[in-house]
């Protein structure tokens, strides 16, 4: 076992108490209301004269024991991580208890394993990252709290990650194009990690990506709220790369961008019971980025509500990547106001320059729309662009009804798509 930890010296600014409890009391109360409780309420004695307890053989850790002060202005990073030294190297089960009612400011950190044993990290309180970009000055501008190489991990608690991204929105040359582009951190990444379970956490204003699981296998993330401005750039509430067999249930994402991706080489993936809006609705892709060679495969996304939101499901590749998108369906979706509610788009160009005209492309196969309603205030509610050289392939559309939100007629756009389809289907595709 191994800890990395990023140190610099970081000026905060004065938080508003009086707002963050505000917004923090008004978030757990939706939380409550909206969703069942699936964590285990029995939390530790605090105050302990030691910093270790033990309940049921489990070894319990709670960060004020460790020093931290909870008060919103304290840099609590070390106690965090001299926590996570003990948990992670503990020949029995450990658990890392964030109380509720507490702020704590964390610098950008790397918790690392493997651990000896199952870890919990109980999320009760509020952790906070440094609000002024200054913090990272040296460090790896990618991420805020990185946690890689853990097995049988389990994050849960009903807590919250504030990553204070407002600076860098600011910042971002998506926000100003005369800003120069640079990396922005994402909120909490998980890393390598196996058999992992994060349930019933809040993310809030996240720099970049709010949670990215990244080269993991076997994660079952249930009961998850994501928050921030419509107007936030890059902010991804659920982000997926190279990971097999992720379990995503009962998702709440408002957010200024996709409230859930799915990029480069994941397969097994599961999708149930999202409310998406705002934001840039559910994506596979962008793929084949740089001339890349991505695979995604076996993908299924279930019982979606999406509101206001600019995109609804869709696939988008970059022209020159290679690989493919295969087995992938989008089921029993109810959309309101949602522009562009169905896309697959082959010329996928995220540029500030117009993106050169190549041959090669990601093949788009075995891909499923059924039980697709809603309204939209776009003419195009189906839009296929498919590559010349690579067509899409085996498209299926059932009981797709989408209509106009001003009772105007809308239509489906294709091109180089082969689809079919089954039971009712407005607007017609290009058959």
């Amino acid at each position: 076992m191994r800890l990395g930890s990023s140190s610099s010296s970081s000026s905060h600014a004065c938080l508003n108490s009086f707002y963050l409890h505000t917004l923090y009391t008004t978030i757990f109360l939706l939380c409550n209301i909206i969703t069942t409780y699936g964590f285990d309420n029995h939390m530790p004695p605090y105050g302990l004269s030691s910093n270790i307890s033990r309940s049921f053989s489990t070894l319990v850790l709670n960060i004020d024991d460790f020093g931290a002060q909870g008060d919103g202005f304290t840099d609590d990073t070390k106690s965090f991580q001299d926590a996570w030294e003990v948990a992670c190297s503990s020949s029995s089960p450990a658990k890392i208890v964030i109380p509720a009612g507490r702020f704590y400011v964390i610098r950008p950190t790397d918790f690392v394993g493997p651990c000896v044993s199952k870890l919990t990290l109980r999320v009760s309180g509020v952790i906070v990252a440094p609000k002024d970009p200054a913090a990272w000055d040296g460090l790896d501008q990618a991420k805020w709290l990185n946690i890689s190489g853990v097995n049988h991990l389990r994050v849960d608690g009903g807590g919250v990650f504030d990553g204070m991204g407002m600076e860098w929105w600011a910042r971002s040359c998506k926000t100003n194009p005369s800003n120069p582009c640079r990396p922005s951190p994402m909120a909490l990444t998980f890393y390598g990690c196996r058999d992992l379970k994060v349930k019933h956490i809040t993310f809030v204003n996240g720099p970049k990506f709010h949670v990215t699981f990244t080269k993991c296998t076997n994660v079952v993330a249930s009961s998850i709220t994501v928050i921030a401005p419509s107007d936030s750039p890059n902010t991804d509430g659920v982000h997926i790369n190279a990971s097999t067999h992720v379990r995503l249930k009962d998702i709440i994402a408002s957010t200024g961008d996709d409230c859930i991706s799915i990029v480069a080489n994941c397969s097994n993936i599961r999708i149930k019971n999202v409310f998406c809006g705002p934001g840039h609705g559910i994506s596979i892709g962008s793929m084949g980025k740089f001339n890349a060679t991505d695979v995604i495969y076996d993908v299924s996304v279930n019982n979606v509500i999406m509101v206001n939101t600019d995109n609804g499901v869709r696939i988008k590749t970059w022209q020159g990547g290679s690989g493919m998108a295969k087995k992938i369906k989008f089921e029993n979706i109810w959309m309101n106001n949602v522009s562009n509610p169905i896309i697959i788009n082959q010329y996928y160009c995220d540029s500030p320059l117009p993106c050169a005209n190549q041959t090669s492309a990601v093949i788009l196969d075995r891909i499923t729309f059924r039980g697709i309603k809603g309204t939209t205030p776009t003419k195009r509610a189906i839009k296929m662009t498919c590559s010349d050289s690579h067509p899409c392939k085996r498209i299926h559309l059932e009981n797709i009804q989408l209509t106009s939100l001003n009772g105007s007629a809308v239509k489906s756009f294709c091109w180089n798509a082969h689809i079919s389809r089954s039971h009712n289907v407005y607007p017609p595709p290009c058959l």
